[in-house]
């Protein structure tokens, strides 16, 4: 445990503030979580306490109600924020997405409305002792997701503890409990209850964390998959030539792409692992063999759908559609003209596309050729030379005497490819050879 981090020193005079107020107050959630599982209890540090909204203003310079409805306050300690959540539990189920009412109680009770058991402990900073009411430290040493008393209540409180089983489960590579596996298998096609955004955050969290892969598989085994993302789901049974695809359909396929993802993936390139193949279920076709052709293009417009449908954020949505529709352009690199490939290697997404092409070929044929290629040249190439500004434009064209029309992007681009490949370098040059296409 890290007890000199500046954090952890703000989070125990808070604690120490609020126990010399008369109110019992604890670390709680994910960082006692990550403290008794041996991980230096990194991560924000949250804050459990007997005293109420109204005590925790009186006894704090400066809080904000982030929730306050349901006793939910955040504290700035030593510049620091934390949030300081009042003992409750919860009263009745309004939408599958928050409770009717909440009630006040002490620290028992509210682990009791926890979602799961290793998510339920609290620890005493002063006297480092960990309370656990729930059987959370049984759960880490069983390595097990168990939610905390009736699994179909649980979930009925908020339908998104669902995924979160499935992400803590694939997180730590724990089992997912009997019980809690078959309550989510029941309510899964409740999941559409909960708004769009808040099931891509989710998703996001699995895909960007460890072991994306495995949340795929226990996506599919819990059923929820086919609920929230069916061209994944779609993904089963849909056979690949072996002599490229040896790993098996294109389900498999996707899941080791994941599997062989960098640690920490940037969001756009683990959608886009996820997502690459999509396009491959309405495209393929036997004839002399499997084929799935332009499966990139109607990818790209399946991502795109599938991730405004999650009320993706358009930036990544966009990254995304061009990746998957630009990753089949790898098999040609080595082949490619200079100014092609020199556009190739400028496009904003090449260093995602390039981590995805690595997986790609790993989680299949295992050949890399092209992927080492493009390494070497994008360390061979200065970003200048990749992607240089135009050395004449439209402004030039209209002064040697043409009007502005289809002409003009046609007699640009052709000058500019000559430029990437180095036969024109200067201004003049460039002129001279836009005189001669005149």
């Amino acid at each position: 445990m890290d007890n000199s981090s500046a954090q952890y020193k703000a989070a125990v005079r808070l604690v120490q503030t609020l126990r010399d107020g008369g109110f019992e107050a604890f670390f709680a959630g994910g960082w006692v979580r990550d403290f008794v599982m041996g991980g230096g209890g990194g991560g924000d540090i949250d804050v459990a306490t007997a005293a109420r909204p109204e005590d925790i203003r009186r006894l704090f310079g400066r809080t904000v109600g982030v929730g306050e409805q349901f006793g939910v306050m955040v504290v700035l300690q030593d510049g620091l924020p934390f949030e300081v959540a009042t003992f409750r539990a919860d009263v009745g189920i309004a939408d599958g997405r928050h409770p009717e009412s909440v009630v006040y109680t002490d620290a028992k009770n509210d682990a009791l409305r926890r979602d799961f058991t290793i998510n339920g402990m609290f620890y005493d900073p002063l006297t480092e002792e960990v309370i656990d009411y729930v059987g959370g430290r049984q759960g880490i040493k069983d390595k097990t997701i168990t939610a905390i008393g009736d699994p179909g209540q649980r979930f009925a409180e908020d339908y998104l503890r669902m995924l979160r089983a499935v992400r803590f489960a694939a997180r730590f590579d724990f089992a997912i409990d009997s019980g809690t596996s078959a309550a989510i298998k029941e309510n899964a096609h409740r999941i559409n209850a909960i708004s769009a955004e808040r099931v891509f955050a989710e998703m996001g969290k699995m895909l960007t964390g460890p072991n994306p892969h495995k949340s795929l598989e226990l996506l599919h085994d819990s059923g929820l998959l086919t609920h929230f993302l069916p061209e994944a789901e779609n993904l089963r049974g849909v056979e690949q030539p072996a002599q490229f695809h040896p790993e098996g359909d294109v389900f498999v396929h996707t899941v080791k792409t994941l599997s062989f993802l960098p640690p920490n993936p940037s969001p756009t390139l683990a959608w886009a692992a996820l997502l690459h193949d999509i396009g491959k279920p309405p495209t393929m076709t036997v004839t002399d063999r499997i084929r799935f052709n332009n499966h990139n293009h109607a990818g790209a417009r399946m991502a795109e759908i599938a991730l405004k449908r999650l009320r993706a954020p358009n930036a990544l949505t966009d990254a995304v559609a061009s990746i998957v529709e630009n990753h089949m352009n790898f098999m040609n690199v080595s082949k490619m003209r200079l100014s092609t490939l020199k556009k190739f290697l400028s496009r904003n997404t090449i260093r995602d596309e390039l981590e995805l092409h690595h997986a790609d070929c790993m989680s299949s044929h295992g050949e890399l050729d092209n992927y080492h290629f493009i390494k070497e040249k994008l360390t061979d190439f200065k970003a200048e030379e990749i992607k240089p500004d135009p050395l004449i434009t439209g402004k030039d064209l209209i002064k040697l005497g043409l009007k502005p029309g289809p002409t003009f992007g046609k007699i640009l681009g052709e000058i500019y490819d000559l430029q990437l490949e180095d036969k024109i370098t200067t201004r003049e040059e460039a002129l001279e050879t836009a005189r001669e296409m005149l």
